[in-house]
């Protein structure tokens, strides 16, 4: 059963407790140290529990941050009297009530153990900084068990990454589209006037419930049970975002190990479930309206992945930008999805092999060669006009979080190109943006550098390789000259045919403009 949340008094006493007993990112981090925190993070409890039984086992009263996760993110049992030293005003028979501990007995020394995974969450988004705390199910660091399939994940990397690129300008109606442990909604509760978050499974719904409560966001978001798109047919949103089951699982595995995961698996062949999401969203989707999403898509033999995908954008008839951030070969994706629900090598027999077999096997009937996984932006043209933007791009390189701003910059640069001419762009004063900077390489002996870099130090980190020429104009935007006028200067300085010139670099101060290294001043 999912974390009861309908007492406000004892869920308000709960954030408390936790917040007096430093049971934050920063306070977990402090108690561990760095090497035990780093571990952690990697799925790797070994150092955290040698620091903690110090920690437990030293003179005085343990700190209650110790006390904390050692119960609930490493999965050790604690004294009731400890867990009522930790949590004053909660306490164990109070943690009991809650669903998040159950009691061996009712003695003071009697052990408690977790029946959730609490831990603390923290998080900048493009509306800001978070500090929540997050119930979820316990993983296989602390079970020891492969997964079962009901299991409600926590806000791993995924659900950060997505926090961290949605476009958080305010707006009306905000879906949630696979909510899980409810991360997403309660970002989006921040900036929505109205939240739906949905999920097929009912536990998941549950603890979603329980996070907005607990976080003081309850009744932030009406929560609805169902697949994908079908709870709120018929409706429209203004922002739709979805960490969906985009795992590419075999789907004729019966006997071979491969479980079906409700947080993960969509039950559909293939890429099948990321591909009818990127089509179909647009229903759903208000004039304007913004669809970000996570997901995985087959590289198959003989076809660019750029040329499958955009026929997705083609089939949606929205405006879409595709980021590919990683690629893995068919043996790399098998180990990841395997080993994360829990099956390892060694722990049953047959099963490791069975399971990676399964999933080669699967990916060898549709010639895939690699799988891509990145970032969908959609979005619906609030004037009801044909789709403008189409883009699908590879960027694997590291990237300044959070990216919403960006995004929501790049749509609207986009819009203000679409809008204008090369003529009309020419008579625009453009400035360069603060995070611009330029780099350039020499041959030893020459004077002039052969290599010029323009780079930003914000969004996704771009480096464009720029010609002297255009260089120079991104050198002279500074908001008092129009790009016309500049193009003149510089016709002039090089010696070249004023149209000539244009030609040439206008259409790269539009990539500019797009990407945010230049802005209309």
């Amino acid at each position: 059963m999912a974390p009861d949340g309908r007492d406000p008094a004892l869920l308000a006493a709960l954030r408390d407790d936790l917040t007096s007993a430093a049971y934050t990112v920063d306070g977990v981090e402090q108690v561990l140290g760095p090497l035990a925190s780093a571990a952690l993070h990697r799925e790797q409890s070994v150092p955290a529990r040698r620091v903690l039984a110090d920690a437990l086992a030293g003179p005085g009263t343990p700190e209650p941050a110790a006390v904390l996760a050692e119960l609930f993110l490493v999965g050790g049992d604690v004294p009731a009297s400890a867990l009522d030293r930790a949590l004053p005003a909660v306490g164990a028979d109070g943690a009991v009530r809650l669903g998040l501990v159950a009691r061996a007995g009712a003695a003071p020394d009697d052990a408690v153990r977790a029946s959730v995974d609490l831990r603390p969450y923290a998080a900048a988004d493009a509306a800001g900084e978070v500090s929540w705390w997050l119930a979820s199910d316990l993983g296989e660091l602390v079970t020891g068990a492969r997964l079962p399939p009901a299991h409600v994940l926590g806000a791993g990397g995924a659900s950060t990454t997505l926090a961290q690129v949605t476009v958080r300008t305010p707006v009306d109606r905000v879906l949630d589209l696979g909510t899980g442990c409810g991360i997403q909604a309660l970002h989006a509760a921040r900036h929505a006037r109205a939240v739906v978050a949905t999920d097929i499974s009912e536990r998941a719904l549950g603890f979603a419930a329980f996070n907005l409560a607990l976080d003081g966001l309850a009744g932030s978001a009406e929560l609805r049970r169902g697949s994908m798109l079908e709870p709120v047919a018929g409706e429209l949103f203004d922002l739709v975002v979805s960490n969906p089951p985009f795992v590419i699982t075999p789907r004729r595995a019966e006997g071979r190990g491969v479980p079906d995961y409700e947080y993960r698996d969509g039950g559909r062949a293939g890429d099948d479930v990321v591909r009818d999401l990127v089509t179909g969203v647009g229903s759903v989707l208000a004039p304007g309206g913004v669809a970000q999403l996570l997901g995985n898509w087959e590289h198959r033999r003989g076809e660019p992945w750029t040329e499958r995908v955009g026929r997705w954008l083609d089939e949606s008839g929205l405006d879409g930008w595709v980021v590919q951030r990683e690629v893995l070969d068919p043996a790399e994706y098998a180990e990841t999805w395997v080993r994360d629900g829990g099956t390892t090598p060694g722990r049953e027999p047959g099963a490791w092999e069975a399971a990676y077999g399964a999933w080669l096997d699967d990916f060898a009937s549709r010639d895939v060669e690699a799988v891509g996984l990145g970032i969908v932006t959609l979005r619906r043209p609030a004037d009801g006009s044909a789709p403008s933007l189409h883009r699908l791009e590879e960027h694997t390189g590291a990237v300044r979080q959070p990216l919403g701003a960006h995004v929501a910059a790049s749509l609207a640069a986009h819009d203000w190109l679409r809008a204008r001419d090369d003529a009309a762009l020419a008579g625009e004063r453009l400035a360069v943006a603060p995070d611009v900077t330029e780099e350039r390489f020499h041959t030893p002996g020459l004077g002039d550098p052969n290599v010029v870099v323009v780079r930003q130090g914000d969004g996704l980190g771009r480096g464009v390789h720029a010609s002297s020429p255009l260089a120079a104009l991104v050198g002279a935007c500074d908001g008092e000259l129009t790009v016309g006028q500049i193009l003149g200067a510089l016709a002039s300085l090089f010696e070249v045919p004023g149209d000539a010139l244009a030609g040439e670099l206008l259409p790269a101060v539009r990539g500019l403009v797009r990407d945010g290294f230049l802005a209309p001043a």
